[in-house]
């Protein structure tokens, strides 16, 4: 990587404001994500040249206003603009710019960034032709000619703020790498980058031309972006990284660069997700898992290129809310892999998240972000999609944890079901809700004969980073129901969790036993081992096979998908256990940054 540090300092600037409105330009106050500006710059036979830059800055109508402005070291460039955002980097010339940014030779294909006081320009320098003379031989005129190459480099730069975040530098870099690519590309296809330069060169010598013989300064750049193609895409990607930032452009109508800007997509509750954040999340998906669609199938579908994998097709028409991504690799014919691959390239995009699969044991929660405002335009769209129903009432009936299964009623009808798994869905959409899982903690009660064993050691949930629990009490967890039945089968287990063998009380599983209950303590074993279910052999061995799940780090679900078992055996063994178990409701740590992200 090339980089470039340089710190100039304006004893005279007390312009904090770096988002003024330039005209023609989306820029926003506060946001540090959006960019300054896009600039195209290369370097030929020419010299350096500064193609096109947007947005460009605001011109006075005559020169009488522009003599009534307040004269500044950085007021006027050669060109004759008014440079109004001193904090941007409309304080630098177009000569200058073209100076800075158009690199050498030795610099292309490799990151360049280079900061100036409070501008920090990004791009990716890139080669067409290497720097030296070429024959080039006419079938009409046999004889060798030598010449020049009109174009050597290019650079397509994004100006941005000195103190933007290393992680939106390091997007940016990767769109002007993109975006040279395929301007590398059609170069040497059908030299369009070439025509391109021409014509915004030609622009700009007769807009200085008239703007000599008038007296009248206007800027060239405007006149060229209803005349250049490339002008127009790289002013539809400033928009677009200042808006949505989804970038989607058609390179000379040929080729399509694709792009996002996570940190403009992913927010919650008017907070936006990190990317690391959320490649820790997508590194963090299981089997167990859904993938949730936050847009209807028909226009995820049209929104997709043509050329696009068959197999993202396939998935987005199988994907379901009911489906763990076991279940949708089945349905949808694919290895379990390639689903976690399309699964986490949707989520990046933005056109999905990461849920745990609805069925009747799900629990949910009103989100702390969630707009409970009576006439938002959430509660309108809700209105609208359910007819009959309205937002506020259907949220306050989640102003406390509650299963789905307490919104069952046998005597409605079917369509009433799938009505409610609808709106349930509708809400996850929204980030209206959160899912809390069941976490489960060993916490052994002190002797009386030590009374200060408390403060000696800790308990086990303590010692291993458990959180801060309610006392336990005694647990109800109902009548099971259907979703009790759902397995997974696991690829691959602990050694501690494989099956015992057969034999109640052989000698080898009572080994076995001792040794997985060999990390706790000798008070923790007595009081597990004077519970009265601890004399039945089997769940004894049971207890002590889970007993590194008893950490409040994993949630019922997981543990039901690495041990192969069902949620019915797993609450009647924290019954069981009931007085050495604490049980605890939370969010799952993966999907929590899709509902809640951290303060």
């Amino acid at each position: 990587m090339h980089k470039v540090d340089f710190t100039i300092n304006n004893n005279n600037n007390n312009n904090n404001n770096m988002y003024k409105q330039a005209e023609g330009g989306v820029q926003r106050s506060g946001d540090r994500t959006s960019p300054i500006s896009v600039i195209l710059v290369s370097s030929g036979s020419r010299g350096n040249k500064l193609l096109f830059r947007y947005p460009f800055q605001r011109i006075p109508e005559s020169a009488s206003a522009l003599a009534t402005r307040q004269r500044s070291p950085y007021a006027l460039n050669p060109a004759g603009d008014v440079l109004e955002d001193q904090d941007g980097d409309s304080r630098f010339s177009d000569v200058i710019l073209a100076t800075i940014l158009a690199t050498k030779s030795d610099m292309c294909s490799k990151k360049f960034e280079l900061k100036i006081d409070s501008v920090r320009f990004v791009g990716h320098p890139t080669l067409l032709q290497t720097p030296h003379t070429i024959q080039v031989v006419s079938k009409t005129d046999p004889s060798p000619k030598r010449e020049m190459p009109t174009m050597i480099l290019f650079n397509v730069v994004f100006a941005l703020r000195a103190n933007a975040d290393p992680s939106v530098i390091g997007c940016m870099h990767n769109l002007s790498r993109r975006i040279a690519i395929a301007l590398q590309h059609e170069e040497r296809r059908c030299q369009y980058l070439t025509r391109e330069a021409k014509l915004m060169l030609a622009v700009q010598d007769e807009v200085t031309a008239t703007t000599e013989s008038e007296n009248s300064p206007q800027s060239p750049f405007r006149q060229i972006l209803p005349k250049c193609k490339l002008a127009r895409d790289l002013k539809e990607a400033y928009d677009s990284l200042c808006t949505t930032g989804v970038v989607r452009l058609h390179v000379n109508n040929w080729l399509e660069v694709s792009f996002c800007l996570p940190h403009k997509i992913h927010r919650v509750g008017g907070r936006h997700i990190a990317p690391e954040a959320l490649e820790r999340s997508l590194k963090a998906i299981r089997p167990y898992h859904a993938l949730l669609l936050l847009d209807s199938e028909k226009e995820l579908l049209a929104q997709m290129p043509l050329d696009c994998s068959p197999a993202l097709v396939r998935l987005v028409k199988t994907c379901s809310a009911v489906k763990n991504l076991q279940q949708l690799a089945q349905d949808a014919d694919l290895a379990l892999l390639q689903v976690f691959q399309i699964s986490a390239h949707l989520v990046y995009w933005g056109k999905a998240i990461i849920v745990y699969p609805l069925c009747e044991n799900n629990v949910y929660m009103l989100s702390a972000h969630a707009n409970i405002c009576l006439y938002s335009p959430l509660a309108e769209q809700f209105s609208v999609q359910f007819p009959g129903y309205d937002l506020p009432s259907m949220l306050a009936k989640f102003s406390l944890p509650v299963s789905l299964s307490e919104f069952r009623n046998p005597l409605e009808a079917p369509v009433q079901e799938a009505q409610l798994i609808q709106m349930v869905v509708w809400l996850l959409q929204r980030r209206l809700l959160i899912q809390l899982h069941t976490y489960v903690c060993l916490l052994v009660p002190p002797s009386q004969e030590e009374p200060s064993q408390w403060e000696e050691e800790p308990p086990l949930a303590a010692r291993v980073g458990g959180r801060s629990l309610s006392t336990p009490s005694a647990l109800s967890f109902g009548s099971p129901t259907s979703s009790d039945d759902m397995t997974l089968t696991s690829p691959s287990m602990d050694n501690s969790s494989a099956e015992l063998l057969p034999g109640a009380d052989s000698p080898l599983n009572r080994r076995m036993t001792e040794t997985l209950l060999a990390s706790l303590t000798e008070h923790e074993r007595q009081a597990i081992l004077s519970i009265p279910a601890a004399q039945n052999p089997e769940d004894l061995r049971m207890f002590a096979r889970l007993l590194h799940y008893f950490r409040g780090h994993h949630h019922l679900e997981e543990i039901m998908y690495n041990e192969n078992m069902r949620r019915s055996q797993l609450k009647m063994l924290f019954d069981k256990f009931r007085s050495v178990l604490v049980i605890t409701n939370h969010e799952d740590p993966v999907i929590s940054i899709f509902q809640s992200p951290l303060e």
